[in-house]
């Protein structure tokens, strides 16, 4: 069957029919795959999937005023004209998944590449996003679609003569990503690093990598794995990636074994100079991002490529054009009476290695006349019942960072409120929206502000405060 009636066509009412085991009329082509009518563009099939709280066929005539091309639904909705086109399916949720798992199975020569870690794999993906965009066509998840309903909507999304799919495969418990894997089918698995996250559903980071170690499950015969040398969790995901079938695991770090390892690097305010030994030679190249786990991460960027066979040299020299994704590490210059102040957003998400991570960033940033580096920080959720201490011990990384002041909004960060001595406390919240008022009035021309926090604290808040520029 031919899958591609036109080169911008991704789905026809017959091939969506065909995998999702529905009934599709009239006849229809859809270019694109959508289950969100905020961000469906114009050709996309819309999926109206039902949850606990929302029902996407209560939004499937919005889909249409919008442009789109067809909807796939288990019921007609009875607002709509009697010859809309529609995919007909008894569960829109399996059709999703069974979309997603034909668009896997129709790629025809490209390489799909997982990545997974408890800090560091959206940056990652965006970077392996960009650097094989430059040598093929290149699809990748999009944000953070990496659940079981954001995987088989890339999947879905998946052109068949890719070159390279990057899908990013998250998880909060045990099991998830076994089901992930065995939907993508990677051809390289690449696990960034493993790092105290969820831990309220883990007694360790030992168990943290086991779960992490699930991106194995369903990789294709003579997969390669892709794993950090640096990290006392090596052992055991390189055991379970042998477990898994997979002969071939690159590594890398700074450990002198690492099949790619850092020779040396410089960092600046604006991202870093590295020199690299890797198995096709020394590279070196410029990270366009800031930060010391930017300089591994673009380690484990090259490592991903060499395993599916890309061009590594040429991959170093396209991380010169890597910029942070939105909410994890933005930048923005924002004016103010008598100056202007900096804002790096690093709203997004949070875990005490991403925190720390981001202090060091904001520790190399040069400051204006008079300016201090301040953080606004929600609290970090899903620690279990060590978080109180996980909140407290981010005192010393402020004290290291050279960090002048410490906003900060949560019931754990209060923990961190109580050990930080007093000259560096800003102000304390219960939310992010009490902060982002006190923040709007307390930052002057010439600082550098780092706001941060687990999405569920919507740290954003105070990010969209700082940004209108008032004061």
């Amino acid at each position: 069957m031919n899958m591609i009636k036109t080169a911008n066509t991704l789905w026809t009412a017959s091939d969506a029919a065909h995998a999702a085991g529905g009934d599709a009329h009239p006849d229809w082509k859809a270019t694109g795959v959508s289950i969100n009518t905020r961000t469906l563009q114009p050709g996309d099939l819309f999926i109206a999937l039902q949850g606990p709280n929302v029902d996407g066929h209560d939004y499937v005539a919005d889909a249409f005023e919008k442009g789109a091309a067809a909807a796939a639904v288990h019921h007609r909705p009875p607002v709509l004209d009697p010859d809309a086109p529609l995919l007909v399916v008894e569960d829109t949720m399996k059709a999703l998944e069974d979309l997603g798992m034909e668009g896997r199975k129709r790629l025809d020569q490209g390489k799909v590449i997982a990545v997974t870690g408890s800090v560091g794999k959206t940056g990652v993906k965006e970077a392996l996003k960009l650097v094989l965009g430059d040598q093929g066509k290149t699809s990748a998840s999009v944000g953070s679609l990496n659940n079981h309903w954001g995987l088989p909507l890339s999947l879905a999304r998946l052109p068949a003569d890719a070159d390279y799919a990057v899908l990013e495969m998250g998880m909060n418990h045990p099991g998830e990503l076994t089901q992930l894997s065995r939907m993508g089918r990677p051809h390289v698995c690449v696990i960034t690093t493993i790092a105290p996250a969820h831990t309220e559903f883990f007694k360790d980071t030992f168990e943290i990598a086991d779960a992490k170690a699930e991106i194995f499950a369903g990789a294709e015969p003579g997969a390669i794995a892709v794993l950090n040398l640096d990290i006392p969790e090596f052992v055991r995901l390189h055991a379970a990636a042998q477990n898994a079938g997979m002969e071939t695991v690159v590594t890398f770090g700074m450990d002198v074994y690492a099949d790619f390892r850092v020779i040396a690097y410089e960092l600046d305010g604006n991202g870093s100079l590295v020199t690299a030994a890797t198995p096709v030679g020394t590279v070196t190249y410029r990270v366009g991002s800031p930060g010391l786990h930017w300089v591994l991460n673009s380690l484990c960027v090259l490592a991903a490529v060499y395993a599916a066979g890309g061009d590594v040299a040429r991959a170093g020299e396209s991380l010169a054009d890597l910029s942070p994704p939105s909410g994890r590490g933005e930048r923005f210059e924002i004016a103010r009476d008598g100056g202007a102040f900096q804002l790096i957003d690093e709203s997004y998400n949070a875990s005490p290695a991403a925190m720390r991570a981001a202090m060091a960033v904001l520790a190399a940033q040069p400051v204006g006349a008079g300016g201090r580096r301040i953080v606004a920080l929600g609290d970090m959720l899903e620690m279990g019942e060590n978080s109180p201490s996980m909140h407290a011990d981010l005192a010393e990384a402020i004290d290291a960072n050279g960090i002048d002041l410490a906003f900060l909004a949560g019931t754990d960060m209060k923990h961190l409120w109580d050990a930080l001595a007093k000259s560096k406390r800003g102000h304390f919240a219960s939310d992010s929206e009490a902060l982002a008022e006190v923040m709007q009035g307390a930052v002057r021309p010439g600082d550098v502000v780092m706001v941060k926090g687990s999405a569920g604290m919507k740290m954003g808040r105070v990010v969209d405060a700082l940004k209108q520029g008032k004061g």
